[in-house]
């Protein structure tokens, strides 16, 4: 198929035919600009610790950090997969890599936390062009399922070796110099980036179709900004008070007229018929719970180690490793089984994983310091990670129309990105209420004088448990740390245990809600064509052998 700027895209030749021209240089450059996008993303992980203590930050404002990153990814990645098929792939990731660079500028010499909200903002939306862009510009250059899958899960692969390698880097700088270096090593890092999508990436573009569609954009951003404001900020400044209760009623309501408006809209960001395809739905759907157990865990394990327990960044860096590292490691081992074992027996399988992990999490002793007892949760969430984070989006993308490929594929990252901005949210909701529930009961039992008890509270009060945790020796209030310790530990391991709880329930819905699904024939591989989102079928990549 020829496209309106002369690139030409195929729909995929027969088998043994030669492959795509620009196959190579563009999967290059789209694994970089996922690295780099994912390195925005995580770099706060380990330094949550010292943000805390240079910033002076409390519990919603650090989860903001990493909440204004995503919610910027979310809301706008329809949009930016629209303009993408508009105007370019490449041209799409090439503006994202530069607003990351600009983020990452803001971020680097922030003196407040509020000025690092806007700079993840700013990284945010420079990642959510990114993401999908990259994306679909590998599905655009490859010849059919097999190649796809492939591609797809070396893309998936890098994902997670910039999560895996960002908090070592922000490691490294605390320990060496600043936190703030490792931001200016993130801007040269987008610039690179920049450079290497434009020498060796191939444009293509979708327009057929495709226009931009405000009002679901406007309804949408509003009514997601909304509810998760009321999310964050319902464990500390109370769940009713006026200004939580009013970002979800209101939250709520954009978000219903955010689905009114796609139902009639002539050319809607989110086309709801994708949905008449099981599989597509399905995936969709434990993409959102998936993905929130896996970075919920992931954000849990961060504050765990960070502004818990106080540990030095390096050694926060560690288990993320083992969490983000193995998607990575195992990309040759997941592309294969992605063409011999049946997507639900890899997407169920992993979600165990991640649910065995986060249940040994939750049994955690806070007072423990060590790195061991991180070591066995760590690598089963991080291979029941790899196995899913491919598997999902390569179902998602296989099954519908190629000329959908664009809005499938905005449509998945935004519902993976969706569960991963939830994942943070919603451990901080259920850890801090916990943590504050759990802190008042237990002070009132404590042994403390009057002075140490009544600052204790005070503190407590305007900045959670963890504030007090945060406490020098011999501030007023310091002889509660002890207290704020066990109470914190409570929360996180009731944390860890929704993360469990949520990673059980999409391995149950995958395995039941595939269930009947027909395999693709070899025709759909050898024509290249994506099985019809009508039709039901998975994709079979078994056909290609």
């Amino acid at each position: 198929m020829t496209l309106n700027d002369g690139t030409t895209t195929s729909h995929g030749p027969t088998a043994g035919a030669a492959r795509t021209p620009g196959y190579a240089g563009t999967l290059a450059a789209a694994c970089g600009a996922v690295f780099v996008a994912q390195v925005a993303n995580a770099l706060p992980a380990s330094l949550n610790g010292l943000l805390q203590q240079d910033l002076n930050t409390h519990g919603s404002q650090l989860t903001w950090i990493t909440a204004a990153f995503m919610i910027a990814v979310v809301c706008f990645e329809f949009t930016f997969g629209v303009l993408g098929d508009l105007f370019g792939r490449r041209r799409l990731v090439v503006a994202g890599t530069a607003l990351v660079a600009a983020g990452s500028a803001v971020a680097a010499v922030a003196p407040s936390v509020q000025v690092l909200w806007i700079g993840a903002a700013l990284n945010g939306l420079g990642a959510g062009a990114m993401f999908p862009g990259s994306l679909t510009a590998i599905s655009a250059v490859t010849r059919g399922m097999r190649e796809r899958a492939h591609a797809v899960a070396v893309w998936s692969g890098f994902l997670s070796a910039g999560a895996a390698v960002s908090p070592l880097l922000g490691g490294m700088f605390a320990k060496v110099g600043s936190w703030r270096g490792s931001f200016w090593v993130l801007v040269g890092l987008a610039l690179a980036s920049m450079v290497l999508t434009l020498v060796l990436a191939t444009e293509s573009k979708a327009p057929e179709g495709r226009r931009l569609d405000v009002p679901g954009q406007i309804t949408f951003a509003i009514g997601l900004i909304l509810v998760l404001y009321g999310a964050v900020e319902g464990p500390e400044s109370g769940w009713t008070t006026l200004p939580v209760m009013l970002a979800f009623g209101v939250g709520a309501c954009f978000l219903a007229a955010f689905v009114l408006v796609e139902l009639g809209a002539e050319s809607p960001i989110f086309d709801l018929r994708l949905f008449r395809n099981r599989a597509f739905t399905v995936s969709s759907v434990v993409a959102v719970i998936g993905m929130l157990a896996f970075l919920g865990a992931c954000f849990a394990t961060s504050m765990w180690l960070g502004p818990v327990q106080h540990q030095d960044p390096i050694r926060v860096a560690v288990p993320f490793l083992l969490l983000q590292g193995p998607a990575f490691l195992l990309i040759p081992v997941v592309s294969r089984l992605l063409h011999r074992v049946a997507a639900t027996w890899l997407l169920t399988s992993g979600f165990v994983l991640m649910a065995i992990g986060c249940l040994l999490f939750a049994g955690m002793d806070v007072t423990d310091t060590g790195l061991g007892g991180f070591v066995a949760p760590s690598l089963l969430i991080g291979v029941g990670f790899a196995l899913t984070v491919s598997s999902v989006t390569a179902v998602a993308l296989n099954s519908v129309p190629r000329h959908l490929a664009g809005m499938a594929s905005a449509t998945t990252n935004m519902l993976r990105d969706l569960g991963f901005a939830l994942g943070p949210v919603v451990v901080t909701a259920v850890a801090l209420s916990g943590a504050g529930s759990a802190f008042t009961a237990k002070l009132a039992g404590a042994d403390l004088t009057a002075g140490q008890l009544a600052a204790a509270r005070e503190i407590a009060s305007a900045g959670g448990p963890i504030a007090v945790n945060s406490l020098p020796p011999g501030a007023p209030g310091s002889a509660a740390h002890g207290v704020a310790l066990e109470a914190l530990g409570s929360g996180f391991g009731t944390a860890y245990l929704v993360c469990a709880v949520a990673a059980v329930v999409a391995a149950a819905l995958t395995a039941f809600g595939m269930i009947g699904l027909g395999r693709s024939h070899a025709g759909d591989e050898e024509s290249g064509a994506a099985p019809s989102a009508a039709d039901g079928r998975a994709p079979d990549p078994a056909a290609a052998r």
